[in-house]
């Protein structure tokens, strides 16, 4: 898998200790809407793109025992759905834990790709919808984390 960083131990995106993975890309949707750069992520476009295996990132999450999920997101994790989904079926040979992605794509502009996923696992969260400017921040109860605009919302699909 292609990724921008990993944090093992990241107490901020989800309601359970996780380990963040950093997708490499992006199509950067949510400034284009906005006409502005309002993405939080920017500053990882500027990292190095590691490619690491999906077996040693799966080795590394069930060896610590902090972490409770996998948080994929960064830049745009279904810009890349093959590396993703290529992710899970790998880790679900080491743990049944959640897998939380972060989106910016809407439920209707991804449906085939949710699909897939839905087809192939289960606990899995997505955060949907862009950032958009001049929004209030609400509490998601899936999530149990704080998301910057009130379009966005956590799902279980799985």
């Amino acid at each position: 898998m292609k990724i921008k960083g990993l944090i093992d131990e990241d107490f901020v995106n989800y309601k359970k200790p996780s380990m963040f993975i950093s997708t490499y890309t992006c199509s950067f949707k949510c400034c284009e809407e906005c006409g502005q750069a309002v993405c939080q992520n920017l500053p990882l476009v500027s990292q190095p793109t590691i490619d690491v295996d999906n077996s040693e990132l799966a080795q590394r999450y069930v060896s610590n025992s902090i972490s409770q999920a996998v948080v994929i997101g960064g830049l745009e994790p279904l810009d890349d759905v093959k590396d993703i989904l290529e992710f899970i079926r790998i880790f679900r040979r080491y743990s049944d834990d959640d897998i939380v992605i972060y989106t910016g794509y809407y439920e209707d502009e991804i449906k085939p790709c949710i699909d897939k996923i839905r087809d192939m696992t289960s606990n899995v969260i997505i955060k949907f919808g862009r950032f958009v400017l001049d929004q209030q921040p609400h509490y998601d109860e899936v999530l149990g984390v704080k998301l910057a605009s009130d379009n966005q919302k956590g799902v279980k699909i799985c």
